[in-house]
């Protein structure tokens, strides 16, 4: 069995690993953890690592039967066959997602952020020091510190 690389529909890679498991198809979707910014607050989100694609691990009879599930688009196709990616790529990407994995946005002393959240959204300021779960901000206009929970600033 080779891996092939299926081309999903907008925002739906999750949806299709969950349809491609549920029928035995062996599935590899990398994802890696993002900020996302709403109005209120900043969260840490899961977002595939490769837009609308998909590794499946199957035959190439199997693989031509994908094409009907729901939210799978077309299968990748290389020199008119179907893509096919080597073993130690698709281990690659996974030693480089586990190495990425629990390395959040870190803040660095005089670091310029800006405040996204709360009644100083907006406001940019000068890391002077960083904890676990705050940072100490300076604001420049005014020159005070402020401390602020670190999901609450942007780089």
């Amino acid at each position: 069995m080779k891996w092939y690389v299926l081309y999903t529909a907008a925002k739906a890679e999750k949806q299709v690993e969950q349809r491609l498991k549920a029928d035995g198809v062996e599935v590899f979707l990398p994802l890696h953890r993002t900020p996302r910014k709403w109005s209120d607050r900043v969260k840490m989100v899961e977002v595939p690592l490769f837009l609308s694609y998909i590794f499946v691990r199957c035959t190439d009879e199997v693989l031509r039967t994908l094409t009907r599930k729901s939210g799978v688009s077309r299968i990748i196709f290389h020199n008119s066959a179907p893509a096919t990616i080597r073993l130690k790529e698709i281990q690659a990407i996974k030693d480089f997602l586990s190495k990425a994995d629990g390395k959040e946005c870190e803040f660095h002393i005089d670091e310029t952020v800006q405040v996204v959240a709360g009644p100083l959204k907006n406001v940019k300021g000068i890391v002077v020091k960083v904890t676990k779960d705050y940072l100490i901000l300076v604001i420049q206009p005014l020159h005070i510190r402020v401390k602020i929970k670190a999901d609450q600033v942007l780089k």
